[in-house]
């Protein structure tokens, strides 16, 4: 059995280590475009998010939260108004990678779709047309509320010609 100062000594060496290698790479320093047209790397970078929007629980919470669109038609200016916009988004595996176009005609950016996407009592209160975007909601199209999980696949590719 290892003595119990072992693990703590054992990290400490990696990470004294580690530093030792990043310092051995030299400072940082600005690449120019063929520099840079020859970096690589591995698969690009993928993050997860949990986002909470106008939680009613918490201290302060505003009761009365608006998102307001306005569109010019016919000389006047009238707002969709998105009143209460609320709830909670988990998803994990959004990626985002540099690729090469198949006709090689340059690189790409890939967007991959997340995996998982989980919605707890995401939606709003009332969506309406009005044309005081500050005025009271007198009108309601609808409201929304999800509850539930989505799996997706797939990407969406963005490139300049």
């Amino acid at each position: 059995m290892r003595p119990a100062h072992f693990l703590p000594t054992a990290l400490a060496a990696t990470l004294l280590l580690a530093s030792l290698g990043a310092r051995a790479a030299g400072p940082l320093r600005a690449l120019d475009d063929a520099e840079l047209s020859q970096v690589s790397g591995g698969d690009g970078i993928s993050f997860a998010a949990h986002v909470v929007l106008n939680d009613p629980t918490l201290v302060g919470a505003v009761s009365d939260s608006r998102l307001s669109l306005g569109f010019n038609g016919d000389g006047q200016t009238r707002y969709v108004v998105i009143k209460n916009l609320r709830g909670v988004v988990d998803m994990f595996a959004v990626s985002l990678g540099v690729k090469q176009r198949g006709d090689g005609g340059g690189d790409y950016i890939q967007i991959g779709l997340p995996g998982y996407v989980h919605y707890t009592n995401f939606g709003f209160e009332s969506l309406s047309v009005q044309s005081d975007p500050n005025a009271a909601v007198t009108g309601n199209l609808g409201s929304l509320n999800i509850n539930g999980t989505v799996s997706l696949q797939g990407q969406v590719r963005l490139w300049s010609h």
